[in-house]
């Protein structure tokens, strides 16, 4: 119990106390991060506003102080009462006033004794620093904090003018401004913020949503209607991922069907395939008993049927292990071809009049394959490029040839036939189980299993050509072995004569018909690079 609860633990780890301060939502995410965009651009604009207005009050009290002083040039001997100054210093919001002309430096106005040196700010040559922090030290100062303010006189003439002013009213006027700026800063940074959210949120966020909850509703049920998406038809990312979010599930959709007719196809041959190998083990039972008769037309044709009624069997066990996506390992052995070829044809419909077949392979030649696999393949093909000559009426001139090439240590056999080749639908999912059929009523599967048979190799099984001439299949094998010193076929393979197949030369029609091994078209051969390793 402890297991499974470290387990589920694991798989689940508990939220970090981050993930918990911070939302999960996109949307929420977003509206946070649009507002906090919106008030650190409000605050960088801020802070020079605040800055502008902490010079414009050092200057309105310059100014009033360079008036109070004019007052004491029209006094009587230039002397004033201390009530006078008083007022004129209250007025003036200063301290102190001092004018400097022609290098002469002389107060105009002073009141008593200050507590600490007044810190000196400069307006004729102030930099960027001191100009944006001068807020901040009338904010965060004492109230016994003095600013000497030095600045070009404007009424009258001088070299400059200079007033103290002390930080209590500079602080009080800055902290009222900032309240109302703020506020107004704070307001429109919400606002806009809140609008920039309403945007991104109906042109990204929600699509984005509405993508999400597609995936999750196909991956809970791919056959639920809801679970497509539907499209907007936009022409930006967003619609392109709709799009091929669209397309993948259609194909996902396709695969599923096919897996599950796969499925329910291995269901019914697992009901049935006790019943058909009984059978099939009655036939056999009964080509026993045929083969204790002394009769030459039995004797002849026996071969065969026993040929058939063994791969019938093997085939009915087999095919329940193909709806499993299994295959037996092939057990590869030096073989003979045109042998092959000439069991192959009987089995896949070829007969002395019809379509006909010619092999252009050398007597001896050999391949490195599995018997019955190979066969299997071999059958497929013959079958289909029969059928497909039949299909177009091509009974008499329709012709399949097949050749042998060896390079780089490969064997590659080819199937061409001069029929009406492939349709376009047919190629573009040509080895996919039920996918693949070129004629109607097909299942689709005898490419597949063939490819499959190949791949088990170590090869492939490619088409390489197709067109109104004609399609050709390649058969890669791996291995090249020499061919046999005798052309007969060896023992273990019964004689087409024995077997009631075709003779290596038969006398005429459009039966198998070796020939010369004749050289491969420029263009027709297969890269090494294109043959899987085993």
């Amino acid at each position: 119990m402890s297991d499974a609860s470290t387990d589920a633990g694991a798989a689940s780890p508990a939220p970090s106390g981050r993930r918990v301060l911070w939302p999960r939502g996109l949307s929420a995410r977003l509206l946070i991060l649009t507002v906090l965009i919106a008030l650190a651009a409000a605050l960088l604009i801020l802070v020079p506003s605040l800055a502008d207005y902490q010079e414009s009050g050092y200057l309105d009290r310059v100014r009033a102080a360079e008036l109070a002083s004019l007052a004491v040039d029209v006094a009587p001997n230039r002397t004033v009462s201390n009530t006078i100054k008083t007022q004129l210093l209250t007025a003036a919001g200063v301290v102190s006033v001092a004018v400097q002309s022609e290098g002469v430096r002389r107060l105009e106005v002073q009141a008593a004794h200050l507590p600490r040196t007044p810190e000196l700010v400069d307006l004729r040559n102030n930099d960027l620093g001191t100009w944006l922090s001068q807020p901040f030290l009338t904010l965060f100062s004492g109230d016994d904090r003095y600013v000497r303010v030095v600045a070009q006189p404007r009424f009258r003439d001088g070299d400059f003018i200079e007033v103290v002013i002390p930080n209590a009213p500079l602080r009080k006027d800055l902290a009222g401004y900032l309240l109302k700026v703020g506020g107004v800063a704070l307001f429109l940074a919400i606002v806009a913020g809140a609008g920039l959210f309403v945007l991104l949120d109906a042109f990204l966020v929600r699509p984005i949503q509405k993508l999400t909850v597609a995936m999750e509703r196909f991956r809970a049920d791919p056959d639920d209607p809801h679970a497509r998406i539907a499209l907007s038809h936009r022409r930006d990312e967003i619609g392109r991922a709709e799009a091929e979010l669209d397309r993948m599930q259609a194909d996902l959709r396709a695969a599923l069907a096919s897996r599950a007719r796969l499925a329910a196809l291995g269901e019914a041959v697992a009901k049935i395939n006790h019943d058909l190998r009984n059978m099939l083990s009655s036939a056999q039972i009964a080509s026993d008993r045929l083969a204790s008769l002394h009769d030459p037309r039995v004797s002849q044709a026996l071969p065969r049927l026993e040929r058939a009624l063994d791969r019938a069997i093997t085939l009915a066990t087999d095919v329940l292990n193909y709806g499993k996506s299994q295959e037996a390992a092939p057990q590869p052995a030096e073989l003979m071809l045109l042998p092959a070829l000439q069991m192959a044809a009987e089995d896949a419909g070829f007969a002395d009049r019809g379509v006909g077949l010619k092999a252009d392979v050398a007597a001896g030649a050999r391949v490195l394959a599995d018997p019955d696999q190979l066969h299997r393949i071999l059958v497929n093909l013959l079958r289909n490029a029969r059928e497909a000559l039949e299909a177009e009426g091509r009974i008499e001139d329709g012709l399949v040839r097949v050749s042998l090439d060896q390079e780089d240590g490969a064997s590659i056999v080819r199937l061409a036939d001069n029929g009406p080749g492939l349709p376009q639908k047919a190629t573009t999912h040509l080895f996919q189980p039920f996918a693949g059929s070129a004629r109607s009523g097909g299942a689709g599967l005898g490419l597949a299993i063939s490819r499959e048979l190949a791949q088990a190799h170590g090869g492939d099984l490619l088409l390489v050509a197709n067109g109104p001439e004609g399609a050709a299949f390649e058969l890669i094998l791996p291995g090249a072995p020499g061919a046999a010193a005798s052309p007969e076929p060896p023992v273990s393979q019964p004689s087409p004569e024995a077997s009631g197949a075709p003779s290596a030369e038969p006398p005429a029609g459009p039966g198998v018909s070796p020939s010369a091994r004749r050289p491969r078209a420029a263009g027709q051969r297969r890269p090494a690079a294109s043959r899987r390793a085993p």
